[in-house]
């Protein structure tokens, strides 16, 4: 995927891409999001500000599992979030390390933005203020989702390095890939019949489709 994308910079051994897509939906974004504000760079400045604490989270995933002596030397952003791509030791607590140390990164952000609210809520712009609430709106939203239980989101790789320790690697892996696949059904469920969104449609089919190789990749 890195070979799809831009090279932003490299950090702590770790280079990070821009995959091409990410201009088109960023566009997509930016005009659905003017009205919010009284000029439109301010939401240009949502839109990074929420690609920035992705990028976090996918530092946090990639530092985590090199701290433990895995591999990991490349995030690519791309405009359903991002990805890091780690391997860490075969090990159940490596890998639980490894996954939640993305999500505690959102978690380490919630405090600093009650503080940038609250900064902001004193001062005299009112477009800074509604981005820096909205962006701890999303950051809250994106710690919730990424710890559902549904394979292979954070909360169901979770799951999996939890059941490791008693059922062993492959028996996690199968069950973890059970409820990835009907956790992505079910999303796609609500995102056709309440929200009608194209983009959770979208999440919902790579969530499916990562549940059936993990399903296979256990057999």
């Amino acid at each position: 995927m890195g070979g799809a994308g831009i090279r932003l910079f490299r950090f702590a051994g770790i280079t990070v891409y821009l995959h091409f897509t990410w201009f088109l939906i960023a566009a997509y974004q930016v005009q659905a999001r003017i009205h919010s504000y009284s000029r439109p760079v301010w939401a240009l400045l949502e839109y990074i500000g929420l690609f920035v604490m992705v990028l976090l989270h996918e530092f946090g995933h990639a530092l985590a599992c090199r701290s433990v002596g895995g591999y990991a030397n490349r995030i690519v952003l791309w405009p359903l979030g991002g990805v890091a791509f780690v391997q860490p030791p075969r090990r159940p607590g490596a890998m639980l390390w490894s996954l939640a140390a993305g999500p505690l990164v959102n978690v380490a952000l919630i405090p600093v933005f009650q503080v940038l609210v609250a900064i902001a809520a004193n001062g005299e712009s009112e477009d800074l203020y509604r981005l820096v609430a909205t962006l701890r709106i999303i950051n809250f939203a994106l710690l919730i989702f990424n710890m559902l239980p549904v394979y292979p989101l954070d909360g169901g790789q979770i799951l999996r390095a939890l059941l490791w320790f008693p059922l062993g690697e492959i028996r996690s892996l199968q069950i973890a890939s059970v409820l990835g696949l009907v956790g992505g059904v079910v999303l796609a469920a609500v995102a056709f019949a309440v929200y009608q969104s194209i983009w959770i449609v979208v999440m919902a089919f790579f969530l499916v489709s990562r549940a059936i190789a993990g399903w296979q990749e256990a057999k």
